[in-house]
């Protein structure tokens, strides 16, 4: 098992395009199709999708640039466990839980949670028109273990492994789909799934929880055992909703005090290395040897560009120290320097 042996040769950078769904604003069509197209002239050509971004629009909005490339030079990813269905409803008025209100500028399009075999197969034939495309690489299986299902995730977990594991395994085998896994924003679905005995995934897309902001939770299992099972992990949300790059969010929401409190003091110390935080917090992931690229997402075209440099910004050892010293880093947090 091996994400990374799925993705383009070279891949670190990824693009997620959950705002391409209208995530927090309504985006102009055409500022959308910027964005898409700004990530394939620098060079992307792994890019993540999923039906719950507004409601199937990201998908759309990234079909209709990417038809216009060979379909041979890029990697597609999208996800499974919610349908779409043609009925209309109050964006406003949906019940996303901890996601409340992210996309009410999406589609107004009714969304139900499904997955099932049969749940899992119409969501990647609908995915596949929206994507204009015969095919899709790696599907994940979406948001198994959402905060708003409480105790009852296990049984949302258990009809998951019953039906779209089980569904993804045979297109796997079959040579439909290149690989499958989870993508969630929680650690335990992924050590559950890695402890089963059949239908095993390939891999994470891990939304959130491995970030400088938080990713101790992650570090006491969950990479131990997915190295151990040659599973790897592409991190999504890197910059924990946004709050890392500017923006005003954490886990959807609006940050906390306390969050904002620690993402000044990771600022300073940037500030005093001259180096950015966009650079620091995909360096950061990108250490860890199990994860396999990072997946940042940008609703304007000029993001790509300070995605792509802060890969390959130049950091010096003495952040990385600081921040170990300051504790804003787990201590077996592996780093860049500890490559060295």
């Amino acid at each position: 098992m091996s994400i990374k042996d799925k993705l383009p040769a070279g891949t670190r950078l990824g693009f997620g395009t959950a705002p391409l769904g209208n995530m927090f604003r309504a985006i102009p069509d055409a500022e959308a199709a910027e964005t898409v197209e700004a990530a394939w002239q620098h060079g992307i050509r792994y890019y993540d999708a999923a039906p719950f971004y507004g409601a199937g629009l990201a998908e759309i909005r990234l079909g209709d640039i990417l038809a216009k490339h060979k379909r041979s030079e890029y990697v597609l990813s999208s996800k499974v466990g919610r349908v779409i269905l043609d009925e209309i409803e109050d964006v406003n008025a949906r019940d996303l839980g901890e996601k409340a209100g992210v996309f009410a500028h999406g589609r107004p399009n009714k969304m139900v949670n499904d997955y099932t075999a049969d749940g899992t197969m119409r969501s990647i034939e609908d995915s596949l028109k929206r994507l204009k495309t015969d095919h899709i690489e790696i599907v994940w299986i979406h948001d198994l273990a959402q905060d708003f299902y409480g105790d009852d995730w296990l049984s949302v977990f258990e009809i998951a492994r019953k039906g779209a594991f089980r569904a993804l395994t045979k297109l796997r085998e079959e040579g439909v789909i290149k690989a499958w896994g989870l993508g969630v924003n929680r650690v335990e679905p992924c050590e559950l799934a890695l402890d089963l005995s059949e239908a095993k995934p390939d891999g994470f897309l891990l939304a959130g929880r491995y970030t400088l902001l938080d990713h101790q939770r992650a570090l006491q299992r969950l990479m131990p055992d997915a190295a151990a099972h040659h599973a790897e992990i592409v991190v999504g949300g890197p910059y924990s909703s946004g709050v890392l790059a500017g923006g005003a969010h954490f886990e959807y929401q609006k940050a906390s005090p306390e969050i904002l409190a620690k993402v000044e003091k990771i600022k300073a110390i940037a500030k005093r290395h001259d180096i950015s935080v966009k650079a620091a917090a995909l360096q950061f992931a990108l250490a860890n040897p199990v994860v396999a690229a990072v997946i940042p997402g940008a609703s304007r075209p000029e993001r790509i560009a300070e995605d792509q440099a802060a890969v390959s910004e130049v950091i010096p050892d003495d952040f990385w120290r600081e921040m170990r010293q300051e504790k804003l880093v787990a201590e077996n947090a592996p780093l860049p320097i500890d490559k060295a």
